[in-house]
């Protein structure tokens, strides 16, 4: 397995902060990724009690709205080989499939069964501008964050995995750090994880200031200002 510059703990930590505050602290500890990245088109979640999830992305891309065309065998061969590939992780995966189709969503991967099954392989949950199902029956807590509900999986079928696959206007590649909830999803580059925390602490004493001034019932646009310029000067 492929050793990385962070731990179980570490993933594990993030996922005690929603996805905008973790794209915050992007902002200062990435600044060059502010503007890429993350989902830019509204998701659906399955749940959206379920806390944030953290792991390494296992990538994969779908159709659903025709058959494959491949016999049957071999469309098995290409299942199991995707299980196998999501099983082959050192920690927690979030699974990202896009969806191919030019109408994405046709038909449902993620259901009651895979939802299951790729919870026993040591995924948290999945990413997909498809479309998922059987929310009421899914594996517990396992989170999936979709671009629609939609209630058959058609000719649902994997095409390839392990590639670059494109969610939401967010690229993905194999192995990279997710973080999703039901505001969306970002990537986080490796070397980023652990800088997260300490980046996070010093947005909320910038921002503090700016909404203790907002409960001032003498608050105006002159303190605003004067605000701000203080919150710029907190390192």
């Amino acid at each position: 397995m492929a050793e990385h510059p962070f731990t179980l703990e570490d993933l594990e930590t993030l996922r005690q902060w929603d996805t905008p505050t973790i794209c915050n602290a992007l902002e200062f500890v990435v600044p060059a990724r502010r503007g890429h990245g993350f989902t830019v088109r509204p998701m659906v979640a399955a749940d959206r009690k379920l806390p944030p999830i953290c792991g390494l992305a296992r990538t994969g891309t779908i159709r659903a709205a025709a058959p494959s065309g491949r016999p049957k065998e071999v469309d098995r061969k290409i299942r199991l080989g995707w299980y196998e590939y999501v099983e082959r992780a050192s920690l927690p995966t979030i699974v990202v499939l896009q969806d191919l189709d030019d109408t994405p969503g046709v038909g449902a991967f993620w259901g009651e069964v895979h939802s299951a099954v790729h919870k026993a392989l040591g995924a948290q949950g999945g990413v997909t501008n498809g479309s998922i199902r059987d929310l009421d029956m899914l594996a517990p807590n396992f989170q999936l964050i979709a671009g629609v509900v939609n209630p058959s999986h058609a000719f649902v079928h994997m095409v390839a995995y392990g590639q670059e696959v494109t969610v939401h206007g967010m690229h993905v590649q194999h192995e990279d750090v997710i973080h999703a909830d039901h505001h969306g999803a970002v990537v986080i580059p490796h070397d980023a994880v652990r800088k997260i925390p300490a980046a996070i602490e010093l947005g909320a004493r910038k921002e503090k200031v700016i909404l203790d001034l907002c409960k001032d019932p003498d608050f105006s646009a002159a303190k605003l200002a004067e605000a701000l310029s203080q919150a710029d000067e907190i390192h």
